[in-house]
């Protein structure tokens, strides 16, 4: 996701985004027929083949079953999002029903242009999600949206060259601590041919958007980033917040274990590095198994390993920031809309659309199932891992996509580099980043 996360598009995203640009000026806040029909628009962001079937079908479900709650499908891109949905908003043409991420919701909702959904769902929903879940989405005593999809941050790993150089392999129950870690991508860094050149490195880390996964894996080792102080969100990196960030850097600056190259690339561009045993093992979002299945060669073995522990309370927390269902406040029915998303997040059917986007459900009971607790794809790695998911420290966090894009951004990628050490970062992100976010709470 990026996904989710947002997600990274393939080809025809030039084509879709111009199409669900033109689709969402058309959108209206519902429509009533002469018969008293009330047409709702649900603006549905699933890319892949297999979910867009899912969503339809669950569409087509619901006009089957509700003749006089009808709900029409209007496919959107993830690209831009937040602009197209801006643009609508203010112009009053906004889709009644939302499907985005968490991270998306604390200006619209700041804005007036979601409804506070409380009192508006199923309890039987409401008790199905763990609050932590529900803490993504909740902004100044509202929820805005119904958090039904997340993913953790995993390690795929080449299976050939775990056993070869004959590491434990972790497990939820018992993983590799961060120290560890470093250890074992020491193992699997190799000079096969004896030349001095790197031929394996332990670890491929992507970091052509650093701030996401520094901020979120930053929890494992207790930090925070963000947090309140008096009532407003400040920034703070001192140790615990660093730990993550400062072992990357010596990975690629120090050990030799972790390739520069890897810093300027996506997810998807490590992975035919990863295929030609050039990378030992990639920290990925969970959905990314998608792509490794697709696109490994026949023979090629890999695995879904947990990401280090940082020890202490809960040393695999990570923040996730995930999918969202949510309702305009213009809506013409809210509690329509509120009850057609509680039809899309059903157990039953939340569990389709995981299995279609190979991410995990929220919902408890969607995670129980046996076809999701399976060896098959690492799939039981995630569920195990669901119960230490988070809220993103940058969740609720107003001036966070400002910080994010002329602050953190250009920092990690000029630390990660080599270009300047911990004590630059620690001024960037923590003194220019706070004045950033001090705009926002005058």
């Amino acid at each position: 996701m990026r996904a989710p996360h947002r997600r990274t598009l393939r080809a025809g995203t030039a084509a879709a985004l111009a199409l669900s640009l033109a689709v969402l000026a058309g959108c209206g806040n519902g429509d009533d027929a002469a018969d008293g029909t009330v047409t709702l628009d649900f603006l549905s962001l699933a890319w892949q083949a297999e979910s867009v079937t899912a969503y339809k079908a669950l569409v087509d479900e619901w006009n089957e079953a509700n003749p006089d709650v009808q709900v029409r499908y209007v496919q959107g891109s993830w690209d831009n999002i937040h602009d197209q949905l801006l643009t609508s908003f203010m112009g009053g043409e906004a889709p009644d029903i939302i499907h985005n991420d968490a991270s998306d919701l604390t200006d619209f909702a700041n804005g007036g242009y979601l409804a506070d959904l409380t009192g508006l769902l199923p309890e039987s929903l409401v008790e199905d999600i763990p609050q932590q879940a529900w803490d993504t989405t909740a902004y100044e005593g509202g929820t805005y949206g119904v958090p039904f999809l997340q993913e953790p941050r995993v390690l795929v790993a080449n299976t050939r060259l775990l056993e070869e150089a004959g590491v434990r392999v972790p497990t939820p129950e018992d993983p590799w601590t961060w120290d560890e870690f470093e250890e074992v991508s020491a193992d699997l860094t190799r000079d096969t041919d004896g030349d001095g050149d790197t031929d394996t490195y332990g670890v491929a880390w992507s970091m052509k958007e650093p701030v996401t996964q520094s901020v979120n894996l930053s929890l494992s080792t207790g930090g925070r980033i963000f947090d309140r102080e008096d009532g407003e969100n400040v920034i703070r990196f001192g140790d615990d917040e660093s730990a993550v960030a400062e072992l990357i850097s010596r990975q690629v600056n120090e050990d030799g274990t972790a390739p520069r190259s890897s810093l300027g690339m996506s997810g998807s561009d490590t992975l035919p590095g990863f295929f030609a045993d050039r990378y030992a093992m990639l920290p990925l979002n969970f959905s990314f198994r998608q792509q490794v299945d697709q696109q490994a060669p026949d023979d090629f073995e890999w695995s879904v390993l947990p990401m280090p522990s940082g020890g202490g309370e809960d040393g695999l927390a990570q923040g996730v920031a995930p999918q969202t269902l949510s309702v305009a406040e213009d809506a013409e029915d809210q509690q329509a809309a509120a009850d057609f998303i509680a039809h899309l997040t059903r157990a039953e059917h939340a569990m389709d659309l995981a299995r279609g986007d190979w991410m995990l459900p929220t919902s408890e009971t969607a995670l129980s199932d046996p076809s999701l607790n399976t060896a098959e794809h690492g799939w039981r790695t995630g569920v195990e891992l669901a119960a230490h998911l988070r809220p993103s420290p940058v969740l609720g966090v107003r001036g966070y996509p400002e910080w994010k894009d002329k602050i953190a951004t250009p920092a990690f990628q000029e630390f990660y580099s080599g270009a300047f050490g911990l004590s630059e970062l620690r001024g960037r992100l923590r003194d220019d980043g706070n004045r950033v976010l001090d705009r926002y709470q005058r």
